[in-house]
């Protein structure tokens, strides 16, 4: 009897690496979660709901969505712009460009945020021509988005990068042989390519900004009602010994970022739907 033919694996061992991986994930990552959940889930919804709608908490919750909100549409925009330049252009210096993008993922969020405050103190290089202006930014909200967009551009322009390198500039061109206008070919061919990514990279800078405590704690001043952002305010809650607030407030952004991963994966997988059956 012949036996059946066997295909080899690419990666031997395959089972105890899953489960090494398994294991790994739940010690690391899905234990401290739970832990948080079910802190949240002894304490009665009704003192839940009563922490989080003080002025101070919800103010702040107001601010960290807001900003992070904001800042992520800008991010998704400057780095739609700087991935347009990167992939369609050969500037002089670009390799040093391209690099300098992922200066926010290497820098300590700390010196991000001294480095910023530095720049748009009121007697700034920026800030004081800026306050000259009107335009206040440190210890502002405007300092906090600024922070924000600063963080969120690299995840942007690293998730539209491969797809503008993927797509055939012959396709602009055949769409303009065809009489369409440079809008009407961004609109029409580019840009139902390019939304998937750019969605992707607006959700992931907006999740980063959603829990970014490290840069914003310098620029924003840390005043209640005004420019205290969550996470500060979660702090702020454990060093008072607040365990109970710091833990409703850290649930209901925990909620906030599993919803937003949801939407990152719908998203992903939106974007490869069309390609796969095309």
């Amino acid at each position: 009897m012949k036996r059946p033919a066997v295909e080899p694996r690419i990666l031997p061992g395959f089972g105890p690496a899953l489960g090494f991986t398994l294991l790994w994930l739940s010690v690391v990552v899905l234990a401290p979660l739970a832990a948080l959940v079910l802190s949240a889930l002894r304490m009665p919804p009704a003192e839940i709901a009563r922490i989080v709608a003080a002025p101070r908490v919800a103010a702040s919750i107001r601010l960290t969505f807001g900003l992070a909100l904001a800042s992520a549409a800008v991010a998704a925009l400057l780095g739609l712009l700087l991935a347009w330049v990167l992939v369609r252009h050969r500037l002089p210096g670009r390799r040093l460009l391209d690099a300098l993008i992922d200066l926010p993922f290497a820098l300590p969020t700390a010196v991000a945020g001294i480095a910023l405050t530095t720049l748009y103190a009121p007697n700034g290089w920026l800030g004081r021509p800026l306050a000259a202006l009107g335009v206040p930014v440190a210890f502002t909200p405007l300092g906090i988005g600024v922070a924000l967009v600063f963080l969120g551009i690299p995840f942007a322009v690293r998730t539209l990068e491969p797809v503008l390198e993927s797509l055939d500039p012959e396709v602009e061109d055949a769409a303009t042989s065809l009489g369409a206008t440079a809008g009407q070919t961004f609109r029409r061919v580019l840009f139902p390519e390019l939304l998937p990514a750019l969605a992707t990279g607006f959700s992931l800078a907006f999740a980063r900004g959603l829990g970014e405590y490290g840069s914003v704690v310098f620029i924003s001043g840390n005043m209640p009602m005004r420019t205290e952002v969550a996470p500060l305010l979660i702090m702020t809650r454990l060093e008072q010994y607040d365990y109970a607030g710091a833990t409703a407030l850290a649930a209901v952004l925990l909620v906030a970022s599993f919803l937003l991963l949801l939407a990152v994966n719908r998203l992903q997988a939106w974007g490869v739907g069309p390609a796969a059956r095309g």
